[in-house]
């Protein structure tokens, strides 16, 4: 039997065959390294994704948190004494309740003693000048309906009266049955009082007896230059409406007689008008203004030492809250991981198509 024998092959051909296999052999290790890389960068991109979804959850979660809290908040907070209209007339001696100063932080009795002085160092600076007086405190009660309710007793006893008032106000949000509903506030509110103005210093102690006095402000405005030229324009608006009055009943024409009702129109509407600002700072000096704040007093909160039962049970809110932000955090990149997927496989598919093209060209 004779063996076969292979013809001679060049060495071009020679040459040609060993660069395709070895172009081979390099391919598949360019496919071996790929898969690695691939399945490292998986391995990556998952980590990361935990990584991240540990940090946003939480974030996310105090978010939502927050938010719900400040709605909560701003739904139950009541108006605040400052934004009240007064029904003074409009005048330039008009002035608004003040809010309460750097001395929030004094008792009761600092406040009613500082009104008191502040009282009786004025009264003989001021006597015989008009002076517009408004008063401002902030009381703490257990009752705050109660509180008004004594407040406007206080100033219809010293002859004054109501203005405005207020009790609670606001909405709060309350779980019912696994649903949310509003609820209106009773913790808070306001009331403003007019009161015969010797007697603002007397009702502004009173306070005390209604609740702790933690803020409380007087201001006094110096009106008697307004209110000694409202009094003389007013005095030659009546004499020059008095002689326009003379003139008419004297008019010999009709032109005479309309000019002269013309003009006794314009002053007299001029003359109402001073009489009605000039009552209303007169009604400003002999009524005060009182603007209180009442707040509903809150429940002292006691120190409770934490111990190991504390400290585990802490420990385990914190595991299942650190879990929920993992969870929240996974749900909202999945949307993004999807995405991502989906570009990374179209750019896969794209280059092995390209990648099969040039070996079927090659080969």
């Amino acid at each position: 039997m004779t063996t076969p024998t292979l013809p001679p092959l060049s060495h071009d051909r020679v040459e040609a065959i060993e660069a395709a296999v070895f172009g081979r052999i390099a391919d598949e290790r360019d496919r071996r390294r790929r898969r690695r890389r691939g399945v490292w960068t998986g391995v990556a991109a998952a980590a990361a994704v935990v990584v991240v979804a540990a940090i946003v959850g939480p974030s996310l979660g105090v978010t939502q948190g927050t938010g719900a809290s400040s709605t909560a908040i701003e739904a139950g907070s009541a108006p605040e004494s400052g934004s009240r209209d007064q029904s003074a007339g409009g005048s330039v001696a008009d002035t608004a309740p003040v809010a309460p100063g750097p001395d929030a932080g004094t008792s009761g009795s600092a406040g009613a003693s500082s009104t008191e002085q502040g009282s009786a160092a004025s009264g003989t600076a001021t006597a015989g000048r008009d002076i517009v007086t408004t008063g401002s405190s902030t009381v703490e009660v257990d009752d705050v309906a109660a509180a008004i309710a004594a407040i406007s007793a206080t100033a219809t006893g010293v002859g004054g009266y109501v203005e405005s008032s207020q009790v609670g106000g606001g909405q709060v949000l309350v779980p019912v049955d696994g649903a949310a509903s509003t609820t209106p506030t009773t913790d808070s509110g306001w009331i403003t009082v007019r009161v015969p103005a010797d007697t603002l210093t007397q009702v502004m102690d009173g306070l005390g007896s209604v609740g702790d006095v933690t803020a409380t402000s007087v201001t006094r405005s110096d009106v008697t230059e307004q209110s000694v030229d409202l009094r003389a324009r007013v005095a030659a608006g009546e004499a020059s409406v008095a002689r326009l009055t003379e003139l008419l009943a004297q008019a010999a024409s009709v032109s005479d007689l309309v000019t002269a009702e013309s003009a006794l129109a314009d002053r007299q509407a001029q003359l109402d008008s001073d009489r009605q600002v000039l009552q209303s700072i007169e009604s400003q000096v002999a009524l005060s203004s009182l603007s209180v704040q009442l707040n509903a007093r809150t429940a002292t909160v006691t120190a409770d030492p934490a111990g190991f039962g504390d400290g585990l049970v802490a420990g385990w809110n914190g595991l299942v809250a650190t879990l929920n932000g993992l969870v929240i955090g996974l749900g909202f990149l999945l949307p993004w991981i999807v995405v991502a997927g989906a570009a990374w496989a179209i750019v896969w598919g794209v280059r092995r198509v390209i990648r099969r093209r040039r070996a079927a060209r090659e080969g």
